[in-house]
């Protein structure tokens, strides 16, 4: 078991991803090994996920998702550690929990499901306060998840606001 927890360094390719759970969890099944915009390949794997758990009642749905941020978590945390790096590309797990919080939070429409996908990219690459300030100063796994829950409760926030202007969400 140290063997197992003794940094490895190098290169994160398919074969790693696909043979250790940490990295398989922390890179999103595989989708943070896309070469351009893994974050975003990252939110996308959300939505099939949240079709999946659609169904559960929501305390069940609320549960699966505090499962996979517990999950996700403990993944950044291991592969920060054996790549010797607190929050390399790759790991998309953070955007995708975050998402499925956004997802679970707002009417399942095409049109709320497109904005909320935009809404949250823009606020995940851009990082805006606090989102930014949180990216920068909490440490370990907890600040690689935290920003991106940030990013999620400013997409709800500018969805509600939107929404209450606009009049259509109660």
């Amino acid at each position: 078991m140290a063997e197992a927890l003794r940094p490895v360094g190098g290169k994160v390719d398919a074969r790693r991803v696909f043979t250790d759970p940490a990295f398989f969890v922390a890179w999103g099944g595989g989708s943070g090994l896309a070469r351009r915009a893994p974050g975003t390949f990252g939110t996308l794997v959300a939505f099939p996920v949240h079709l999946g758990l659609a169904s559960l009642p929501a305390a069940a749905h609320a549960g699966a998702i505090a499962l996979l941020l517990a999950l996700g978590t403990w993944a950044c945390a291991v592969v920060g550690r054996r790549l010797g790096v607190h929050d390399p590309g790759g790991i998309v797990i953070d955007e995708i929990v975050a998402f499925l919080v956004v997802l679970w939070a707002i009417p399942p429409t095409a049109l709320a499901w497109l904005s909320a996908f935009v809404l949250f990219r823009v606020f995940d690459i851009a990082k805006p306060w606090p989102i930014g300030w949180l990216d920068r100063t909490v440490p370990g796994a907890i600040g690689v998840m935290l920003d991106d829950l940030a990013a999620a409760a400013a997409t709800l926030l500018v969805m509600r606001l939107t929404a209450i202007v606009a009049g259509e969400w109660a």
